[in-house]
């Protein structure tokens, strides 16, 4: 029953434990199930829940079985109605007979409520729900619209291919808000992003897990926001020589790279020119967590780019020697390290539970006579607790909310790490191009960074500048969110962030992300650093040490979420463990 144990103690969790859900669960050291196993639970049976809290109220066995809580007998009857392998514990199990020896009776109200619904198939059912869940409005805690983003994977299949056959049947709309209105009769739309190639955006609700292209890595789920880096320094007709993603688990941004280089040299065969001919661009993708990295490695895997990609397992970034002859012909980096997460949305994101009424005392009247609450046993540790009620409104979100407080001190902490990371980059003999981003907000991580770059003696001995706006490739030259020059009223009013002495174009060449506006995207930034090659600058100052104990804090693109995902914590090996592509 650890399962069912380990699930209600993930959703009880106090919200300042810190972190995503997913990333909370996958670091927990206490869960005694897969944490995958416990992830798909809660994320399953809170699509049914305002049907199960139905069947049990209707039901009545809160009133008749003592050991259940509204939040365990969720759990379990959704396993005992709608799992293939029903409750997972065994027969004698004092909570599986107390859900089963009312088997008839949950069975009988289970399908009463299908017929209310007019509904002949279980998938049906869960459309229904689904349906009603969206108007009812659950989710929906600001005005902004937070889509489901798709990438399609340009190694594995095109644009024009998955037109004909994943999203045939969506219909195409202009803007992210008629997504989601009037979703009873139009469940499937979809609009194609002006900004980035092969992005689309559809519904919140809409679910890819079970199509023949995710499972076969042909779409990618990645939030809008994360796909600027890899576009930024590749645009859609690369070039240049290798690559670089310094900070890469779980995979997005590397495996969004290769899908750039794949459609770009399918071009240039379309195009052939033997005069032209050369050796192909390879990307070296690393992560200083080797648990992180054996989950890079399995999205590359999935995602067909094995051959375009090579994964340095355990590799920090910065106990690279820009001088290797492996790197020598790198000419582009992406760096995407640990920061604040202050941009992402939705950090208690939770699943929503609408849970049945339990029909029992309230905890105050379980207090003794002295008034001291009761010692409580584990399985009654916190499930009386309702879980969070907000559900995610992250799109696959790559990176860690925030697990301590965000202060300017842990601010100044992270900017010391980002400015060493990016330094280090700009050594690399023959790079040009580097492209630098978080998922923060605040000035600190943001365009302070690019103005101390820009003052590094590195910068200014090899020639680095900011990649201007006009530079920038097509769609992100539309974008018109750019960089600040003080701290902007989005952020907290607890951080001062100063004021940067970046010039216009400088702060024009920077790109911004805000959480609730109408592009429906997190907090994120984004720069390119250019060098012309007019210097060839004499490297004898490379850095070759990390950067004190904060270098192992080097994460990457985290899922998400995304999201997400984001597959973290101990890694038994277990092939269970792998989420596919969200992060």
């Amino acid at each position: 029953m650890s399962l069912y144990y380990d699930a209600v103690s993930v959703l009880t969790a106090p919200s300042s434990t810190g972190g995503s859900f997913k990333s909370r669960l996958y670091n927990s050291r206490t869960l005694k199930a897969s944490p995958a196993q416990v992830y798909a639970l809660i994320t399953e049976a809170a699509k049914w829940d305002i049907l199960l809290k139905e069947v049990i109220e209707h039901a009545g066995i809160l009133k008749i079985e003592p050991k259940l809580t509204p939040l365990l007998s969720l759990l379990l009857v959704y396993d005992h109605l709608l799992s293939k392998n029903g409750i997972a514990a065994p027969a004698s199990h004092p909570l599986r007979q107390a859900v089963e020896r009312h088997k008839i009776r949950l069975k009988g109200e289970f399908t009463k409520a299908r017929v209310r619904r007019a509904c002949a198939t279980i998938p049906q059912l869960k459309e229904a729900v689904r349906k009603e869940k969206l108007a009812q409005g659950v989710g929906a805690s600001t005005g902004a619209v937070y889509p489901r983003w798709v990438r399609v994977n340009n190694v594995r299949t095109t644009m024009e291919e998955q037109m004909k056959s994943t999203f045939a049947e969506f219909e195409t709309v202009d803007s992210l808000a008629e997504l989601v209105v009037g979703g009873d009769d139009k469940l499937k739309r979809m609009r194609v992003d002006p900004h980035i190639p092969d992005l689309i955006a559809v519904a919140p609700g809409v679910e890819f897990s079970n199509t023949p292209a995710y499972k076969n890595g042909e779409i990618i789920l990645q939030d809008k926001a994360s796909c600027f880096p890899a576009y930024l320094l590749l645009g859609e007709d690369w070039t240049g020589g290798d690559l670089i993603d310094g900070c890469a688990a779980p995979g997005n941004k590397t495996t969004h790279m290769a899908s750039l280089l794949s459609k770009a040299r399918s071009r240039s065969i379309a195009n052939f020119d033997p005069k032209k001919r050369k050796t192909p661009s390879h990307i070296i993708s690393m992560d200083a967590s080797p648990v992180r990295a054996k989950t890079l490695q399995k999205m590359v895997s999935t995602a067909g780019a094995d051959s375009l990609v090579t994964v340095l397992q355990g590799q920090d970034f910065l106990a690279l020697d820009p001088a290797d002859p492996r790197f020598e012909n790198v000419t582009g980096l992406v760096l995407d390290p640990s920061c604040s997460g202050s941009g992402i949305i939705g950090r208690d994101d939770v699943p929503q539970f609408t849970l049945p009424a339990s029909g029992k005392p309230t905890p105050a009247s379980s207090k003794n006579e002295n008034g001291q609450g009761k010692k409580r046993k584990r399985n009654e540790s916190s499930e009386s607790t309702p879980p969070s009620t907000k559900t995610s409104s992250t799109p696959e979100s790559e990176n860690d909310a925030p697990t301590t407080e965000i202060t300017q001190d842990r601010l100044t902490k992270l900017s010391n790490l980002q400015y060493h990371i990016v330094s280090h980059a700009l050594s690399f003999p023959a790079a040009t191009r580097i492209t630098y981003s978080t998922c923060s907000i605040h000035l600190t991580e943001n365009e302070a960074v690019v103005e101390r770059i820009l003052d590094s003696d590195v910068a200014k001995r090899r020639g680095w500048r900011v990649l201007r706006r006009d530079e920038q490739p097509r769609g992100l030259r539309m974008w018109s969110a750019r960089g600040v020059k003080e701290e902007e009223p989005n952020g907290s009013g607890k951080i001062e962030g100063g004021v940067v002495a970046l010039s216009e174009e400088e702060r024009e060449g920077c790109l911004r992300c805000w959480p609730g506006d109408e592009e429906g995207t997190g907090g994120f930034f984004v720069v390119g650093f250019v060098r012309d090659g007019s210097q060839d600058g004499d490297d004898t100052g490379i850095m070759n040490g990390k950067a004190g104990s904060d270098s192992g804090m080097m994460g990457g693109d985290r899922e998400e979420e995304g999201e997400g995902d984001d597959n973290e914590g101990e890694d038994d090996g277990s092939e269970d463990e792998w989420e596919g592509f969200s992060d």
